[in-house]
């Protein structure tokens, strides 16, 4: 009877230790995103900076086109 409970122990142990390094390995992967999302804002602030920069030449060069048509 000792030895049933025994190794009933031990394999309860063993999955939670396998759960373990499951979560483990999960939190882990959270922190490696959580690491380069401010990576990822900045590259979407440039582009949005891009994207602005852009648009301000367009109007510029609309406001041309329309003081040349005299509107």
């Amino acid at each position: 009877m000792a030895d049933a409970t025994n190794e009933l122990i031990s394999e309860l142990i063993k999955r939670f230790h396998e759960r373990f390094d499951k979560l483990d390995h999960g939190l882990s992967q959270v922190k490696q995103e959580r690491i380069a999302l401010p990576g990822h804002m900045l590259s979407t602030q440039n582009d949005i900076h891009t994207i602005d920069m852009k648009l301000d030449r367009v109007d510029e060069r609309f406001d041309r086109v329309e003081r040349r048509l005299d509107w």
